[in-house]
């Protein structure tokens, strides 16, 4: 466990930094007492709603823009440049944070355009994003580039934010999300999130350590195998340690990080039979909803763990839902 000192600098260093009023905080945490029962599962089941951040639909990625957007314009950007794929969340999200801060949001997607906008594409266009499309994914970095060069020829002053805004300022709104829910008066035992990029988990696992929570914090991949995730995580978590004044090493001594990939399927956002189950049985008895490509599959692993034994019978789970119900409208 990391030490009480050092955990207490960087938590008042976090209190002191500049958060964008994007929603309202904290997230509800609600109980799944009706789908554990539905599923014969005798764990402590409860949900943390970023699903339910009321601004710009949501969803895990609001809170990593609350703490890039202020920022970035702190350092005199009127441009952002960020990439995903067509129904990309976090496309929409930085979308959204750009227009209610008065900046341009200009989105290099990989994939075909589409005959007609729908779901995530179809907000970009109303929030006045404008978007390029490129072949592949390993097409965003090179367009993400030259589009900073464009800008800049035109006199704008553009800045990059990376897939997923997975970045040690970004996964800042997750070490203060574990603060939010400890003052909520939840102390899970386990902490299931659906993750990817990995700002997320690297937000979640350093606010678990620096806040002295007891609690493993499991990741379920949607596409990347757990070796790259955890690289990420700890990159991300010792950038972290550096902008909270900390330093790296100890914060990432400190760390207990779980990533497992056995839940992707057949591919990326590609559903599967377990997530399926996992969807219906959310909406069915709790009125919650969940997507294929990140939070079904995520929610199909917290039930998987919780059957076989791999999280304890006793235990108080806690589902960290990151959003992304936009894509069922896709």
């Amino acid at each position: 466990m990391i030490d009480s000192a050092i955990a207490k600098i960087a938590l008042a260093d976090l209190a002191r930094r500049p958060s964008a009023a994007l929603g309202h905080f904290p997230t509800p945490i609600d109980s799944m007492n009706r789908l554990g029962a539905a599923l014969g599962l005798s764990q402590r089941l409860f949900i943390k709603r970023d699903d339910a951040i009321s601004f710009g639909f949501g969803g895990n990625k609001v809170r990593k823009l609350r703490y890039v957007i202020p920022d970035l314009i702190a350092q005199g950007v009127d441009t952002v440049i960020t990439c995903g794929g067509v129904q990309s969340n976090h496309a929409r999200a930085t979308a959204a944070a750009c227009a209610a801060s008065g900046l341009h949001c200009h989105i290099v997607v990989n994939g075909t355009p589409p005959e007609h906008l729908t779901g995530n594409a179809l907000l970009n266009q109303l929030l006045g994003a404008t978007c390029e499309y490129v072949t592949g994914r390993l097409d965003r970095k090179p367009g993400m580039a030259q589009a900073v060069e464009r800008y800049r020829a035109q006199g704008r002053r553009p800045a990059i934010v990376p897939l997923g805004a997975s970045t040690p300022m970004g996964a800042l709104g997750f070490v203060a999300g574990v603060g939010e829910m400890l003052h909520q008066g939840a102390r899970p035992d386990v902490i299931v999130h659906a993750c990817s990029s990995g700002g997320t988990s690297a937000g979640l696992v350093t606010g678990v350590a620096l806040h002295r929570l007891d609690a493993r914090v499991i990741g379920i991949s949607a596409d990347d195998p757990p070796a790259a995730v955890e690289a990420e995580v700890r990159a991300i978590a010792a950038g972290i340690g550096d902008l909270l004044g900390v330093g790296s090493t100890a914060l990432v001594d400190a760390l207990r990080i779980e990533v497992d990939d056995a839940f992707v399927g057949p591919g990326y956002g590609q559903p599967t039979d377990a997530s399926r189950e996992a969807q219906t049985a959310a909406a069915h008895h709790e009125a919650v909803f969940v997507d294929h490509t990140y939070t079904a599959k995520a929610l199909a692993g917290l039930i998987a763990y919780c059957r076989d034994g791999r999280i304890p019978a006793d235990a108080t789970v806690l589902f960290w839902h990151t959003g992304g119900q936009v894509a069922l409208f896709a």
